[in-house]
């Protein structure tokens, strides 16, 4: 009988009682509000210390039609060709999708930081001033009086390497991103200088759109040089007129790509100099910091009410018998 009874009076104690939950926060009020008026002015704080960073952003499009070309010489000749052991494929890549590949890619990236010289601007910086237009280096690890990037405590430099860089540009600066609906491609840099990010948004289109110039250049004078020399190794009036088309087609192709500027992306809306900033959104970082500290208040209230609730039924669980029990 006594085990029931006892039963009985232990299930309520485990239910939530909503006006002691609203009790033990009414009087832990004051550490509540003392961790949210703390956060909410570190928050505020370290919002108002992180500097502006300004994005500008390009709007491209594909600049040429995709499949033409060789690939219908291929459909024509593909026959005759393959009699001379020559492969002409079937031409339908995806020019646009390899280039904006390669726009993403280490090496591209690697070059085009040397070409420009990025190295200081992307890793020495930590802010930019809008009035005199100066830099704010971090000193810590590079000193702009002398041009050199300093030790650490275990006298290693802080100069970064070719991975470093791409890493740091990829994660914090970069972004490349497509409208499936349109096949639009926006080219987006963020920097602390709004004018170095619009610098840095058009070379990259500038250089992609050369890279990928050369590219095919260099590969269409590989295949005329190849053609002519398998002219001359034949005298069959068929293969003869496949390797004429097909140097004709090359040539057409060397020519249109010398004389065609932006040769892969087409721009549509160019970079301009950011008047507002992108980040940090400052607003934000307060709401959420104060949030944070409103809530680990809360939650310190109620360690401390669980901590004194478990010291005060210390006593009665010591394995003392109560009369009843008896």
């Amino acid at each position: 009988m006594n085990e029931t009874v006892s039963q009985q009076t232990y299930y309520p104690d485990d239910e939530i009682d909503l006006r002691e939950l609203f009790a033990t926060l009414w009087r832990g009020k004051w550490i509540i509000v003392l961790t949210t008026l703390v956060f909410a002015a570190a928050g505020v704080g370290y919002a108002l210390y992180k500097p502006n960073i300004y994005q500008s952003s390009v709007l491209v499009a594909p600049a040429q039609e995709e499949g033409g070309g060789l690939s219908g010489l291929a459909s024509q000749f593909g026959g005759l060709a393959s009699l001379a052991g020559i492969n002409l494929g079937s031409g339908g890549s995806n020019q646009t999708v390899i280039a904006k590949e390669v726009l993403q890619s280490r090496a591209f990236l690697t070059n085009f930081f040397h070409r420009h010289g990025m190295e200081i601007p992307l890793m020495a910086v930590e802010g930019w001033n809008q009035k005199s237009g100066e830099w704010a280096y971090d000193r810590d690890k590079y000193n702009p009086d002398t041009g050199e990037w300093l030790l650490d405590s275990d006298g290693e430099t802080y100069k970064p390497t070719d991975w470093d860089m791409v890493e740091a540009f990829r994660e914090d600066h970069f972004n490349v991103s497509e409208a499936k609906d349109t096949g639009l491609v926006t080219v987006s840099v963020k920097h602390y200088s709004p004018v170095l990010a619009k610098q840095w948004a058009e070379k990259l289109i500038q250089d992609i759109n050369e890279h990928m110039r050369m590219q095919d250049v260099e590969e269409a004078e590989a295949r005329i040089a190849y053609l002519e020399q398998k002219l001359d190794e034949t005298n069959i009036a068929g293969m003869q007129q496949v390797f004429y088309q097909l140097i004709e087609n090359e040539t057409r192709t060397v020519m249109l790509a010398n004389a065609q500027k932006e040769y892969v992306f087409k721009t549509v809306d160019p970079a301009v100099v950011a008047e507002e900033k992108a980040e940090p959104k400052r607003a934000l970082i307060s709401v959420a910091v104060t949030l944070l500290g409103g809530m680990l208040g809360v939650f310190i209230v109620f360690i401390r009410a669980f901590i004194g609730s478990g010291r005060d039924a210390g006593p009665e669980g010591n394995g003392t018998s109560s009369p009843d029990a008896e």
